[in-house]
């Protein structure tokens, strides 16, 4: 209900005002009332009404200055000024503070009415207007969260200057400016499972990371898109960092076991006093977070407890400290069926060093795991779909390995290389499913565009895909996000039905997915630059 607020020196007048309307049955609320402006301003900022009818000669605080200062505090307030003077300088200045009605007195209660009905319909319009606005922000969040992924991508992997840095974290409202930062991956998986299917249970945990990150100002979150999660931690020194760290890790770790079906993991990197040191904070906690196809799931680990171990020693060792039991296939084909190419570096080192130093100073015990290495990454390529030739082509003859190997770091750079190109054909061919994918999705959402409640989750799940990567896939390959992608489809829908038909314009929104005639013109006009009644005019 429009709340309405009367100041009024003259009581009588006031008394006419407040009691000759029957404001409430006429669908208003009489909220209060006050003798002068000075009364009336306190009152007003505790109150809020949305309409203010003043007279503009008055003791202590006259109406004028009185609509100044609540202007300050409340621009959208809408003020109505009563004058026994009909002199043009009064005028002017209402004009200028942003007043919307000038009448003058005396004024019939009916004609007070009907001028207050008009400010209620215009606040009514801007309330409509305002919410529209908030629903299509809210439908076009998915084009801020591809615009976050790519923030956080170039602020881990480039040299940015720092005003481009808060130029940019401006534009997607956040607020950089720390003493101390710190960078985390973080990923939740279904048990035995590596790829990105659909999971209710991880839009869950999802849902509870994106409310603990809301309730805290010194957390940021972003989607890696198939890899779990980014979080950029601020605080005013080291121990404040892991004061928030601690909070995060704490409230979704206990939700997460409470899934038998669910498993973590996370890599922390350290502490930086800088935004341009981010980088390396995520070199470290990249590493870190590679672990998880070393180590066991269900741990969080910071770079410092890696330890370290010199990979140029080349020194032949007693092969009776040989252990081959250390070499676990399936920690391979995990990382070849989910690890990134960015990862290849950070694996290797950490494979090398679950084989133990000793093991991998030895030239048989490397020739050894580098053969196992290639027949293993073979096998996957062949799996793929790949010809023998592919395989040749893209890591070399068998009988060539052994010339790779001659030192620990040579070995080290020819498993990287023919890692980085299994991960390369992957990709591509991964791509080439996804184009299958995609084509369903669209099918589906040819079928279904006219259901208000489709959704990017359960357009998502109908090609069982998680909702990011289906957002980041699908706007890769359509060079559309999802949600410009639907809009596209009901807009070309209703201009059909514009052009076609003789339905009303509410019934068109209704048939191709708005419920709301309003928020469909608003939507029509927003992309297509004119009204659906203009656009029907065309035929």
């Amino acid at each position: 209900m429009i709340k309405v607020f009367l100041v009024e020196d003259e009581i009588v007048v006031r008394e006419g005002i407040k009691n000759n309307i029957e404001w409430e049955k006429e669908g208003f609320a009489f909220v209060g009332e006050a003798s002068d402006g000075e009364l009336a301003l306190p009152m007003i900022q505790e109150l809020k009404p949305d309409i203010i009818i003043t007279d503009i000669k008055m003791p202590f605080m006259d109406g004028l200055e009185l609509s100044r200062l609540v202007k300050k505090e409340q621009p959208n307030v809408k003020i109505m000024i009563l004058s026994g003077y009909n002199e043009f300088d009064y005028a002017k200045q209402a004009i200028n503070i942003g007043i919307t009605e000038y009448l003058l007195k005396p004024i019939s209660p009916a004609k007070l009415l009907q001028a207050v009905k008009e400010i209620a319909a215009k606040i009514e319009k801007e309330n409509e207007q305002q919410e529209y606005v908030k629903k299509f922000k809210r439908e076009m969040l998915e084009n801020k969260n591809l615009e976050k992924q790519k923030f956080f991508s170039d602020l881990v992997s480039k040299e940015l200057a720092m005003t481009e840095i808060l130029e940019r974290a401006n534009a997607l409202e956040m607020d950089f400016v720390s003493s101390a930062y710190n960078v985390i991956l973080f990923n939740v998986m279904k048990k035995n499972q590596v790829n990105t299917s659909y999971s209710e249970e991880i839009v869950k945990i999802t849902t509870i990371l994106e409310d603990i990150v809301a309730e805290n100002d010194s957390l940021y979150m972003f989607d890696r898109v198939g890899e779990g999660w980014g979080f950029l931690i601020l605080g005013e020194n080291a121990g404040n960092v892991d004061y928030i760290k601690n909070i995060l890790f704490k409230k979704v770790v206990n939700e997460i076991l409470q899934y038998d079906n669910l498993e973590y993991f996370g890599g922390i990197g350290k502490t930086v006093q800088r935004l341009r040191e981010l980088p390396e904070s995520f070199e470290q906690a990249s590493r870190a977070f590679s672990y998880r196809y070393i180590g066991k799931t269900n741990q969080i680990i910071h770079f410092e407890q890696l330890g370290n171990m010199n990979l140029l020693i080349d020194e032949d060792i007693d092969l009776s400290t040989l252990d081959i039991g250390k070499i676990d296939r399936k920690i391979l084909e995990n990382f070849l069926k989910s690890g990134a190419r960015e990862e290849v570096k950070h694996f290797v080192v950490d494979y090398f060093i679950g084989l133990g130093e000793d093991n991998i100073n030895s030239l048989l015990f490397r020739q050894y795991v580098a053969m196992d290495m290639y027949f293993g990454t073979v096998a996957f390529i062949e799996d793929l779909g790949y010809s023998s030739k592919d395989i040749i082509e893209e890591c070399g003859e068998v009988r060539g390995v052994a010339g790779e190997l001659v030192t620990v770091e040579s070995t080290k750079i020819y498993l990287e290389r023919i890692l980085d190109k299994a991960l390369e054909l992957r990709d591509s061919m991964t791509m080439k499913k996804y184009g299958s994918l995609i084509d369903d999705a669209i099918a589906y959402m040819q079928e279904n565009y006219a259901k208000e409640d489709i959704s990017l989750n359960s357009v998502a799940a109908s090609v069982n895909m998680s909702p990011s990567y289906f957002s980041s896939i699908f706007s890769q390959e359509m060079s559309k996000t999802f949600i410009e992608y639907l809009t596209a489809i009901r807009m070309d829908k209703a201009k059909e039905l514009l052009m076609c038909t003789n339905m009303k314009t509410s019934e068109i929104g209704y048939e191709v997915g708005y419920k709301e005639p309003h928020y469909f013109s608003y939507i029509f006009k927003k992309t297509q630059e004119c009204s659906p009644k203009e656009f029907r005019l065309r035929r």
